[in-house]
């Protein structure tokens, strides 16, 4: 089929959504690392020339996909801490809460390693704002359930929420030889280990928070 390049507002982006739906729906099958422009122009149906007259670089397009994923996760959070009344529960909630989202651990995970790598200034400019204003949504939320944080310790916080989950996240799936030694070894599962972490930290963390606070 003859490409023809979407000229209206309304076309471009109906043409951008398309190539972000393919890219969650490749995500979903496998990791960042895994997919390629190529593939992922080939899902679409387009040249990767094409795909490129949309997003920057394969790299935006999946930090779209997350910036998306992270404006989700923080209504669900948000909805998920209603009900929570002391530090621990805060922490426990916000921690299930990811781990239910796959797609937005994988992309958090790959976010500084990989997919701020490859992309232009004018494009990091509107995905760090962004990013800044997903990361002020969070400490805003955790603040209005545990009022003694004052808003450094909250954004502290929310940070920490970032950082454990990119950290840990990696080692949710593990290679079948990994895995193998691993249960040689007695251990909990991957999946159980990050779990734990990342529970256990974010309540460690917010617990020593209000500590000091």
């Amino acid at each position: 089929m003859e490409f023809q390049r979407a000229r209206r507002p309304e076309q471009v982006q109906q043409r951008r959504r398309t190539i972000l739906d393919a890219a969650c729906a490749m995500l979903r099958e496998r990791s960042v690392a895994d997919i390629s422009l190529r593939e992922l122009s080939h899902r679409v149906g387009l040249a990767k020339s094409n795909v490129l007259r949309y997003f920057d670089s394969r790299e935006a397009i999946f930090l779209e996909v997350l910036d998306e994923e992270w404006g989700a996760w923080l209504d669900e959070v948000e909805a998920a801490l209603a009900t929570e009344v002391d530090e621990v529960g805060v922490a426990t909630a916000i921690a299930t809460s990811l781990l239910r989202r796959r797609l937005l651990c994988e992309l958090l995970s790959g976010m500084a390693g990989v997919l701020e790598r490859n992309i232009r200034v004018d494009f990091a400019r509107v995905f760090k704002r962004r990013a800044h204003e997903r990361t002020a949504r969070l400490a805003d939320l955790v603040r209005a359930r545990v009022p003694v944080l004052d808003e450094a310790a909250a954004r502290h916080f929310a940070g920490v929420v970032l950082v454990l989950t990119a950290g840990l996240w990696p080692h949710a799936n593990p290679t079948d030889a990994v895995a193998q030694v691993m249960a040689e070894m007695g251990g909990p599962t991957a999946e159980e280990l990050v779990r734990d972490g990342l529970t256990e930290g974010l309540v460690n963390q917010l617990v020593g928070l209000v500590a000091r606070a």
